[in-house]
């Protein structure tokens, strides 16, 4: 199972612990985490520029500033080339293993190519879990629709692969009261019956906690976090396969 988190942002974080700290914890985890800074209406600034690039260095993952237009394209695009990445890295390993320190290239070209040709097939039959974390401070208001139509191309993108794949969303600050660091939009699914209703009463805040939002989405990932989010209704961990929803709906515990 691979399991990757796309973060999109457009600013730094001001609250709780470093999400640079947090993305390394991540990539400890077997988790890659993927950072879009989102750059339309205001420009991230330097320091939000060099955070941005650190969590996706910290953990072991990719970074882009685009503006919304862009958004959708760069998503799929981090989704395809961090499985790809993933893929090459396993397989590196397996053949260091088997021939020394030979790599690929190395290979005889028949063999080279039956390797390649493997690896494409795992790109596309591995099985695939993606948690879209989305900053949700204040100044993302106006961005929001474009993240809307960028997971839906995205779910449309896992949809078409072969293998096991099935995407989270969340988003920070959470609207609940109570709940400060990150609340749950969609559980692990490939259903987008939903999708429609994504961030419809969205509660716009001003703090960015970038770095206990993307803890509590680690713990999620790795089975850790019964009781973090109101969408899961008993203490067993939730079916990977399965949607979390409230009682109304995906929104249902949404509060204005």
């Amino acid at each position: 199972m691979m399991k990757q988190i796309i973060l999109i942002t457009d600013g730094c974080s001001n609250v709780g612990v470093s999400p640079v700290v947090a993305a390394a914890h991540a990539k400890a985890e077997g988790i890659v985490v993927n950072v879009i800074g989102l750059i339309d209406s205001s420009e991230i600034g330097e320091h939000g520029i060099e955070e941005i690039n650190e969590i996706a260095e910290a953990g072991g993952g990719m970074s882009r500033l685009v503006n919304t237009s862009q958004l959708s394209q760069t998503v799929q695009m981090m989704t395809r080339k961090t499985v790809v990445q993933t893929i090459h890295q396993v397989v590196g390993q397996e053949l260091k293993h088997i021939f020394g320190d030979s790599k690929i290239d190395s290979l005889h070209p028949d063999k080279r190519s039956q390797v390649v040709q493997v690896m494409d097939e795992l790109s596309e039959t591995t099985a695939l879990q993606v948690a879209l974390l989305i900053d949700a401070s204040a100044s993302m208001k106006p961005k929001l629709q474009a993240v809307k139509e960028a997971i839906y191309d995205l779910q449309l993108s896992i949809q078409a692969r072969t293998g096991d794949s099935e995407m989270a969303v969340f988003h920070f600050p959470a609207s609940i009261s109570g709940q400060d660091e990150v609340e749950m939009d969609l559980g692990w699914t490939r259903d987008l019956a939903n999708l429609n209703r994504l961030f419809y009463k969205l509660n716009m805040k001003g703090t960015t906690p970038t770095g206990p939002a993307l803890l509590k989405v680690i713990r999620f990932m790795t089975g850790e976090s019964d009781g973090l989010f109101r969408h899961e209704a008993s203490d067993e961990r939730p079916d990977p396969g399965h949607t979390q929803k409230g009682e109304d709906g995906m929104l249902s515990d949404y509060v204005v």
